[in-house]
């Protein structure tokens, strides 16, 4: 069965990780999807290079792709664009908003060319603002829009460090390329329609701390606002970023005193996580642990910032850590699965591509790579009864199809070849 995106033609234009991932997951709903890259490659495929112009961070977000090389500064290879794009249904760009009309792919240019064209166009801050014409990759969308600050982490010297293992705004970005992709083209299926996509590393890093980013006057008074006028003061007197970040995680403890219900603990032998969000949920893992009462759960006139409360909620924390510290991960697992908790054990991502879990869901898929041979990858994130996406094929070597595409394009093998010779493909 083919996938929900067959026939779907898509041209990109796109380096790193947003755009690669986002394009990587239309490949696997079945479009046709051809890379274009620079003749030395994408700056992805020379990062910690395992065999030359291969990387693994390359080859886990470039499957199922094809892959052209061109020199976009060249006349030529504009031209070879401006033929192509005339066959294709989407183009997707991440360059900063002043590149893709200067290299002759813009959305403008393009739309002249194919007028139903659907164009998703990535940036790191959007098109407009101060910030626009920014260069920006994930770790300064994560400091630009607070993330950073909310893990609030810093190293053995006191710098601010990102608070989660993994580019966050780059693959939420990747997932709003290839959400926006989807719907234009629903759009254009229904209107002949096309149109301009818009989306940025910013605005869905600032999606994420959807929360956080939200204000809302009625509930605010113990957090947000308190916070704003402590970072206001902090600012006059010439604070640091450290100090005012950790003056707002104490601010945020107060919140979270007592927290026994959705948070990590470290067992005999390892680490299990909780996440109790109901009443009764925290009911049955009371239970499990033998207590009684917790006056969060039970006193309408339960405040955090009374002494006996912070007493009273850094006792219970600490007598659960230290009785959940005593007994294996195992022993844990074993009676909240048993109670309705829901609880898992802390593993590590190396580990998992053997484990029965992912196996038996099919989470796991094995490709064959042209010059490096076999591999394995997570699957695509869904699973569809009539169009199932499907992990189509391996990452493809640096210009690999550039010939293929060309011909089929109606070039002649010494048009390819004069092309070749000014150096306009690789």
């Amino acid at each position: 069965m083919a996938g929900p995106l067959d026939g779907v033609r898509i041209l990109e234009f796109t380096q790193i990780i947003a755009g690669p991932f986002g394009c990587m997951l239309l490949a696997d709903m079945g479009a046709d999807v051809v890379k274009v890259e620079p003749l030395t490659g994408e700056p992805w495929r020379v990062y910690q290079m395992f065999m030359p112009m291969e990387s693994k961070t390359y080859q886990a977000l470039n499957r199922g792709k094809k892959s052209i090389a061109l020199d976009l500064s060249t006349p030529e290879a504009r031209a070879i664009v401006h033929r192509l794009v005339k066959d294709v249904d989407v183009v997707v760009s991440n360059y900063r908003p002043d590149v893709p009309a200067r290299l002759g792919i813009d959305y403008e240019t393009l739309r002249a060319i194919k007028p139903d064209l659907v164009y998703v166009d990535s940036t790191a801050f959007g098109r407009k603002g101060p910030w626009a014409m920014r260069p920006g990759y994930d770790i300064v969308a994560q400091g630009v829009s607070g993330f950073t600050a909310a893990g609030g982490r810093f190293d053995e010297n006191g710098n601010p460090v990102l608070p989660g293992g993994t580019a966050t705004a780059d693959f939420a970005t990747g997932y709003a390329i290839a959400w926006g992709a989807c719907a234009a083209l629903y759009h254009k299926a229904k209107t002949g329609e096309g149109q301009l996509v818009e989306t940025s590393l910013l605005v869905n890093a600032l999606n994420f701390l959807g929360g956080t980013f939200m204000s809302l006057p009625p509930a605010d008074t113990l957090v947000r606002t308190a916070f704003l006028e402590d970072l206001k003061a902090a600012r006059e007197r010439g604070e640091g970023y450290a100090e005012i970040v950790k003056r707002r995680q104490a601010r945020l403890q107060v919140a979270q005193l007592g927290n026994i219900y959705y948070r990590n603990y470290l067992t005999k032998d390892g680490a299990i996580a909780v996440g109790n969000l109901s009443a009764s949920l925290r009911q049955k893992m009371r239970d499990v642990l033998g207590i009684d009462y917790d006056r969060r759960d039970h006193d309408p006139n339960y405040n955090p910032r009374d002494p006996e409360t912070i007493d009273a909620g850094n006792a219970l924390t600490a007598r659960v850590e230290k009785m959940i510290a005593a007994e294996p991960t195992a022993h844990w697992v074993r009676l909240f699965e048993a109670a309705g908790v829901p609880v898992g054990e802390l593993n590590f991502t190396e580990e998992l591509d053997h484990h029965p879990q992912i196996i038996e869901n099919g989470y796991v898929v094995a490709l064959e790579h042209d010059l490096s041979g076999p591999q394995t990858m997570v699957s695509p994130p869904h699973k569809m009864s009539k169009t199932p996406p499907e992990a189509k094929s391996a990452s493809p070597p640096l210009g690999r199809d550039t010939d293929a595409i060309l011909t089929a394009a109606g070039y002649t093998p010494d048009q390819i070849a004069a092309f070749r010779a000014k150096a306009a493909i690789g």
